[in-house]
């Protein structure tokens, strides 16, 4: 290239800057039941500052020879604190963002880098300063009976839309709408309060949903979600639980490396990462919250096997860690594969996602009504016992259920027993309706 071409160029770089300026291609937001988050789509890495004025209140973010390619104006502004927002130019190529706040906030912001899952984003999280009370916890009657507290928590959400199957169907609507399900089954159910880590369409770090369950003193965690995988004809439902070692197969290891990636997809800032809890999952309780994890994902795993085709016959673990919690039962369950086309199908359908939420309903109530922690109501009526019947000959399991007029997975789950067959001169305990 000449003298002359070199000069050229110069002189355009000079005068026309923002052709290298970073855009801002897109603003997305989602509110939160305790903060507004705004995230700003990249074309590339770029540096920036956020100041917080007041008369009147407003949130200012500068990002550096930046530019705006997105339309502010169509951002959904209802129930959140901000009011308006908008740009302009300073310092001749700068982006200034503004946004008026009619509430008091705690503003943060981070970048987050471009990686396998996701591009260069501007994160903005506005927190509120009046927090929203606290969820009611363990109810407790005058005779100090208390409810089996059940976390239910809806993988993904928000700018994480987890697995995408055919026709754009996203594996975060599917789990919420199953999780919001089961808790309207566990809700109906005496000796149960059932909580929804994630209410709406936004997203909560893996380490925030087992924080999350602590403070709500849940009895169990389970986490719903629909599995993907390269192949489309990979189906079924499955169950898992926590690993302390090694996975216990490669597709159990792959399915929690790419569960444990959601908050690079998400947005959490480096100074929310999760630490390996090494100290956690030494803990000698460990050891009792993964057996009743194993047995009671089976449970569930079992019962799932009258809905939907099982992936694996047992239940599997790996390192997932949204369930590492030392002192509360986790399970994670894969509702069948939305990479499958018949199975995708199946978890968009309304019908089907209440088969599947009932089998884990079963499956969760079959465990606790024959496993019920101490201090629970379902531990007193347990406790109170029933009365006892003794099978004769020409009877069955449903007919004894109908006549004494309790639900035949009740009579199952009361007596501990796993099967329809039964025979004459056995015993059984008839729980009190």
């Amino acid at each position: 290239m000449g003298r002359a071409c070199w000069i050229w160029v110069a002189l355009f770089l000079l005068v026309c800057p923002s052709v290298w300026a970073v855009e801002v291609h897109d603003v997305r937001l989602w509110r939160a039941p305790d903060h507004t988050r705004i995230v700003f789509d990249l074309s590339g890495a770029t540096e920036h500052s956020l100041m917080v004025l007041s008369n009147p209140r407003r949130i200012v973010i500068d990002l550096r020879e930046a530019t705006l390619g997105a339309d502010l104006t169509k951002l959904n502004l209802e129930k959140t604190p901000v009011t308006a927002i908008r740009s302009g130019i300073r310092d001749g190529d700068d982006l200034r963002v503004v946004l008026e706040v009619n509430a008091e906030v705690d503003p943060r912001s981070f970048d987050l880098r471009a990686n396998e899952q996701a591009g260069d984003r501007l994160v903005l999280d506005l927190y509120d300063k009046q927090a929203r009370p606290v969820e009611v916890k363990k109810q407790v009657d005058a005779a100090g009976k208390r409810d089996l507290i059940i976390a239910i928590d809806a993988g993904h959400g928000g700018e994480d839309p987890g697995a995408i199957g055919p026709s754009r169907v996203r594996e975060k609507d599917i789990v919420l709408a199953i999780s919001r399900e089961l808790f309207a089954l566990l809700e109906s159910d005496t000796g149960f309060r059932p909580t929804l880590v994630r209410s709406g369409d936004y997203y909560v770090s893996l380490k925030g949903r087992r924080e999350l369950a602590r403070k709500r003193q849940a009895d169990l965690f389970v986490s719903i979600h629909a599995d993907a995988f390269r192949r489309p004809s990979a189906h079924g439902a499955s169950v898992y639980a926590l690993s302390t070692t090694g996975a216990t197969s490669t597709a159990a290891r792959y399915l929690a490396q790419r569960e444990n990636a959601a908050d690079l997809v998400g947005g959490v800032s480096l100074s929310d990462k999760d630490d390996v809890l090494a100290g956690v999952l030494a803990d000698l309780s460990m050891t009792s919250t993964l057996d009743t994890s194993l047995n009671l994902g089976d449970r569930v795993l079992q019962s799932m096997d009258s809905v939907a085709r099982l992936h694996k016959k047992k239940v599997e673990q790996a390192g997932f860690a949204v369930l590492k919690s030392a002192d509360i039962p986790s399970i994670l369950v894969e509702t069948g594969f939305i990479s499958n086309p018949d199975e995708s199908r199946k978890l968009a359908s309304r019908s089907y996602q209440r088969k599947m939420a009932a089998a884990i309903h079963r499956g969760i109530k079959s465990w606790f009504l024959a496993h019920p922690p101490s201090g629970t109501l379902l531990a007193w009526q347990k406790q109170q016992g029933g009365q006892e019947y003794i099978i004769a000959r020409g009877d069955t399991l449903s007919g004894i259920a109908s006549r004494f007029r309790v639900p035949l997975t009740d009579l199952m789950s009361y007596n501990d027993i796993s099967s329809t067959k039964i025979r004459v001169g056995q015993k059984l305990t008839i729980p009190k309706s």
